[in-house]
């Protein structure tokens, strides 16, 4: 058996692992990266969002007003009592710094401000409200600000974020083994984790690994949109891993890290864990098969969270969408329109037998058409002409759009009515209303179910407990595993209760450079209870 010694060895080379890498690195550990594949994870295929706020370069630029304590009074409400409250003020209190920090390390973020509400700006805009901050229940709260900081890069910019944190790394001298698989970790009699034992194809033929490397590449993209052509990849590049992988050991004498992301492409865990999100799109690679997750659980680790999945349905853009409503089967109103598209997928699912419609009026139809490109990315204007083609059925009056879509007539005047009086009863700001009364009517069909022309993304929340001021994995004692670290989707963290757009990548940021500096100093550096970050 071959091996290696470092000092800090981290599992997983996305977001969290890269600035985990960059961390410990910085902090003078000799540092190894194992990667399954060639790196980047589902960070590389997301869409580059970071959230932040509290007063960014960005958001000065744009002109927009924001405060520490503002971004923590809307976190407090959308992530409950997922972190402590002193865990998610110093998240928000970095919030600033950490922009500055990526910037420093070559990610480009602009202060361009999106002058409309969408799940996903057009390459004009960088900087656009990316949760609920503005819709009801929350902008009473919490003063909104716009906090969705997307990387500045062409189409969805993952790509760009982790084409500059892996040269950021390269620029570090730190090892990168590609093409390697953490298999188990290893353990001394005391119970700390000392190192792993990997499976690599760093000697098989040329030929092979860049097969390996090229169906595992189609396998996130664009198998990431058709399940069938990922999991037939995925076979091959299994069979690859399993004819020419050796084994590797590498000791690790401070710490393992694992940051080798969630579990939304391992079916079994998620018909385990929250069976009703089923027919959602895996928002993710292959490798998000809760790997990590089971070295840390084989290592004694507890878990927290699992059942906890985004299930993103975005009506928008086009912003016009905002003015209709969102009803059930029976015509029931199902959310304020105006929410984030992860908390009408959870109410769609959790409430509604995950069966939706969105009724609009031609008015609201017509600035849909005029307005759907200008404020789309590609794929946005491909779901948009679905709607508003096999998506939708049309009628000349209420009752007569409901019965076509199979709706209740009479729960869907009901609901029609009630929109229209003083407030909203869902509690839909008045700038986001719209009367429904010019035919004909549309009712289009927005329900979770495998549909390629309009998916519903998913990914997985929850993972590792970990010690929130040091990032250590917690036993099912509760006590934190020596020598083991967990951050980004294979920890428990800031997003693992609500999701909101770039919550994730900000928690892989945060956990990521938690871990790896805490990693690097843990060497009878720092008393257990000391907190460094």
């Amino acid at each position: 058996m071959d091996e290696l010694v470092a000092d800090v060895v981290i599992v997983g080379f996305g977001a969290a692992g890269a600035c985990a890498a960059l961390e410990a690195a910085d902090a003078g550990a000799d540092v190894v990266i194992v990667e399954r594949f060639a790196g980047g994870g589902a960070s590389a295929v997301s869409g580059g969002v970071v959230y932040a706020g509290g007063g960014t370069t960005q958001q000065l630029d744009a002109g927009v007003d924001d405060s520490v304590d503002a971004m923590y009074a809307y976190l407090r409400l959308e992530t409950g009592d997922v972190v402590s409250e002193p865990t998610l003020r110093r998240f928000c209190e970095g919030s600033r710094e950490m922009i500055t920090w990526l910037e420093g390390n070559g990610v480009p973020f602009e202060g361009s401000l999106c002058p409309h509400k969408t799940s996903y700006p057009s390459d004009r805009h960088y900087l656009y409200y990316s949760g609920s901050e503005a819709a009801g229940g929350f902008r009473d709260a919490a003063k909104p600000a716009p906090r969705g900081h997307r990387v500045k890069g062409p189409g969805t910019s993952g790509k760009m974020l982790m084409a500059r944190l892996k040269a950021a790394v390269r620029a570090r001298g730190i090892r990168v083994l590609t093409q390697t698989t953490a298999r188990t970790l290893i353990r001394d009699d005391a119970g700390r984790v000392t190192g792993l034992v990997a499976d690599t194809l760093g000697d098989a033929p040329t030929g092979v690994r860049a097969r390996h490397q090229r169906f595992a590449q189609y396998a996130a993209k664009p198998g990431i949109y058709v399940p069938s052509l990922r999991k037939s990849l995925h076979r091959r590049v299994e069979r690859f891993e399993r004819a020419h992988g050796r084994e590797l050991r590498i000791s690790a004498r401070r710490g393992v890290v694992l940051a080798a992301g969630g579990f939304i492409a391992n079916r079994e865990m998620v018909r385990e864990h929250a069976p009703a999100y089923r027919g959602g799109l895996a928002l993710g690679t292959s490798a998000d098969d809760g790997s990590g997750i089971r070295l840390g659980v084989e290592a004694g680790g507890a878990t927290g969270e699992l059942g906890r999945i985004s299930a993103w349905r975005f009506v928008t853009p086009p912003s016009a969408f905002l003015g209709g409503i969102i009803v059930d089967a029976g015509g029931r109103r199902v959310i304020d329109e105006s929410r984030y598209g992860a908390a009408v997928g959870e109410k769609l699912i959790e409430d509604h037998g995950s069966k939706g419609w969105l009724l609009v009026d031609a008015p609201i139809v017509a600035r849909a058409r005029r307005d759907g490109r200008a404020q789309s990315q590609w794929f946005q204007w491909l779901q948009l002409r679905y709607l508003l083609q096999r998506g939708r059925v049309t009628g000349t009056t209420v009752e007569e759009v409901a019965r076509k879509a199979g709706v209740d007539p009479q729960g869907l005047r009901a609901s029609v009515e009630a929109y229209h009086g003083a407030e909203d009863p869902a509690g839909k700001p008045d700038e986001f209303r719209r009367r429904l009364e010019t035919p004909p009517y549309s009712l289009i069909d927005i329900s979770v179910r495998p549909n390629l022309g309009y998916p519903t993304p998913m990914l997985t929340l929850g993972g590792l407990v970990v010690d929130e001021g040091t990032g250590a994995v917690r036993s099912t004692a509760g006590e934190p595993i020596p020598g083991l670290y967990a951050a980004g989707r294979t920890a428990v963290g800031i997003c693992s209760r609500s999701y909101v757009s770039g919550l994730s990548l900000a928690d892989c940021v945060f956990s990521g450079r938690r871990a790896g500096i805490n990693s690097a100093l843990a060497q009878g550096v720092l008393d257990k209870n000391e907190n460094v970050f």
